[in-house]
């Protein structure tokens, strides 16, 4: 009989025949057809929202554009006053950014980065046509629209294509200009003149939805093809003054705004024929910008009711849902150890205790554990990063605590001559990072009470200490690159589930964990990750999934373990090792994957 992979998780089933209605997310073995198969999200399923960061500065009828995990923040107000103020959204977390060059409110943006966007027109006041690119640093202004006007509607790509429709001159507007980077065109005009209408899109595929038609809000839609503006299916709620996002004018989500009477929570899906109703906002909101699309999105500032600057993430039906598998049982059981890897079946892991373990390093292939050379210096509580052909390690406690740094060539290890600049074990790394550009923080000074802020970067030949983190901490999990990481759980010193974000330059606290913990791991980057086992405690199964703003929790793996390590990314992670309740040393993996394997036949003859 052929060996096959366990499967586990808090979605998992067993069926002879295929459920009626699966679960999006739900994993099952069908032992008719002798598959494993998942069932994978679709454009029905429904979504959901989780609280995000919150801005520095409250504010509403502002700017917005970006990603769901890099978002702009651009001008609005407070009712007074008037802000010039742009906010950049990463990690969870809002940061201030060089102003825009002119205060203004009830204006509009485009741009899918938050490196390269446009914003224009809106109230100063008075009404005004002017224009300004960002850059990924600065705002510059250019060329003006040809119409000055307010409360009106954008999108675009990036600084060098936008577009803007109606809005008010001070009556209200059916004009569209088109920016090609350089300087803004008319093109052919809306159907229906309307303000504080939305929009979503790119300069040649785009929505205007909602708006205020004299005397009253409206439903209507209409669709643009680059060219022509054509009417399309009106929307379920009246509304104006909602926010938008969208790929282009098949694929758009609008939430929240005012009906007339009210500012409602309401949110509607566009699937290029259509408009169905999905879950609605935490709260009703209205005023507010955003940035996404309608896999992922976030939604911030506005009205809700009074001027906030909190922020929503959402979460479509395309979001990753994975299950645990079980792996290949290692040579050596360990705890403690360090590990490098890109994916469930590309991985090394090296040192760990007890004592005759401290320099073995073992290499998995999907299948199968096979030893391979020792570290030169066998250490406990060791960091590491790379890959499974270019990996490296550093710190732990030999005893004593070390500097030592060693690389990895996928043969050999070899004794670097760049060393730590502060001996540490029970440290941090940013697992996605590289054997050349990886970053180190935390961790413990002298054992065990000597909690460590210290942050030092790895530029392949030394270390150099950066910013220190906010708060000192050790026996956590990080995860991402030398540019952006996470820092999450530990012990500072006693157990939490504090998180922090490192954007290249300095520390901001960020989300935390839904459950504090510490000896824990970690998968993925700052954008998707995962956080993976720990000691509560007791040593615990919990899996929590980070979508670059929130932590959830998915499937828990086959067992609760403590001071395991984890590689890979949100598609394809391993965890391995560790210390079992109430104390053996396990010897075990389990393999991560998301819902992109849709099947998987199972020969058990």
């Amino acid at each position: 009989m052929a060996e096959y992979k366990e499967i586990h998780g808090t979605r998992i089933r067993n069926y002879t025949t295929n459920p009626d209605n699966p679960i999006v997310g739900e994993v099952w073995y069908n032992e008719t057809d002798q598959v494993l198969k998942f069932q994978h999200p679709n454009t029905t399923s429904t979504g959901s929202f989780a609280t995000s960061g919150t801005m520095n500065t409250a504010r509403r009828r502002l700017g917005g554009a970006g990603s769901y995990t890099a978002a702009l923040a651009i001008t609005g107000t407070a009712d007074p006053p008037l802000y010039a103020n742009t906010e950049l959204f990463t990690g969870g977390v809002w940061t201030e950014v060089n102003d825009v060059n002119t205060a203004r409110e009830e204006t509009a943006a485009g741009g899918k980065t938050s490196t390269s966007a446009l914003l224009f027109g809106g109230k100063t006041p008075p009404v005004t046509a002017a224009s300004e690119e960002w850059n990924g640093t600065n705002w510059s202004n250019t060329a003006s629209m040809n119409t000055a006007r307010q409360e009106l509607a954008g999108c675009g790509a990036d600084n060098n294509s936008a577009l803007a429709f109606g809005g008010l001159e001070p009556s209200t507007s059916n004009k569209t200009e088109k920016w090609n980077g350089t300087s803004w065109s008319a093109s052919n005009t809306m159907n229906t003149a309307r303000g504080s209408l939305s929009g979503a899109g790119i300069a040649t595929s785009a929505l205007a939805f909602g708006g205020y038609v004299s005397p009253s809000y409206v439903t209507t839609v209409e669709s643009y093809n680059g060219t022509n503006w054509s009417a399309a299916t009106a929307m379920n709620t009246t509304r104006g003054y909602a926010a938008g996002v969208g790929a282009d004018n098949t694929s758009a989500m609008v939430t929240g705004g005012y009906t007339g009477t009210a500012d409602t929570a309401n949110v509607e899906l566009w699937n290029g024929s259509t408009w169905t109703e999905t879950t609605n906002l935490p709260a009703a909101r209205a005023n507010h910008a955003a940035g996404g699309n309608v896999s992922n999105a976030l939604f911030f500032a506005g009205r809700a009711p009074s001027v906030t600057g909190t922020s929503v993430d959402w979460r479509g039906a395309g979001a990753p849902v994975g299950a645990w598998a079980t792996g290949g049982n290692y040579n050596n059981a360990r705890r403690v150890a360090g590990a490098a890897g890109t994916s469930s079946s590309a991985a090394i892991m090296f040192g760990g205790t007890p004592s005759p373990l401290k320099a073995k390093t073992e290499s998995y292939n999907g299948t199968n554990w096979s030893n391979v050379n020792d570290l030169n210096t066998g250490r406990r509580d060791i960091a590491g990063n790379g890959s499974q052909t270019a990996a490296i390690a550093f710190g732990g406690d030999v005893p004593p605590y070390s500097t030592a740094t060693e690389t990895w060539n996928g043969t050999n290890w070899s004794t670097s001559p760049g060393s730590l600049t502060t001996a540490r074990a029970y440290m941090a790394s940013a697992i996605s990072g590289t054997s050349t550009a990886t970053l180190g923080f935390g961790g413990y000074t002298t054992p065990p009470t000597s909690v460590s802020a210290l942050t030092e970067r790895w530029n392949g030949s030394s270390w150099a200490e950066v910013g220190d983190l906010n708060t000192a901490v050790a026996n956590h999990g990080g995860l991402g690159t030398q540019t952006a990481a996470l820092s999450f759980g530990g012990s500072q010193p006693s157990t939490t589930n504090h998180a922090e974000y490192w954007n290249g330059t300095n520390w901001a606290e960020t989300s935390a964990l839904n459950t504090a913990r510490n000896a824990l791991a970690g998968a993925g980057t700052t954008s998707s990750g995962l956080a993976i086992t720990g000691t509560v405690p007791p040593q615990t199964a919990v899996v929590e999934e980070w979508n670059g703003a929130t932590w959830s929790e998915v499937a828990d793996v086959s067992k609760g373990r403590t001071n395991s390590v984890g590689t890979g990314s949100i598609t394809s992670a391993l965890n391995a090792g560790g210390e079992l309740a109430p104390g053996p040393l396990d010897n075990t993996s389990d393999e991560w994957v998301d819902s992109s394997t849709a099947t998987k036949t199972i020969d058990t003859d």
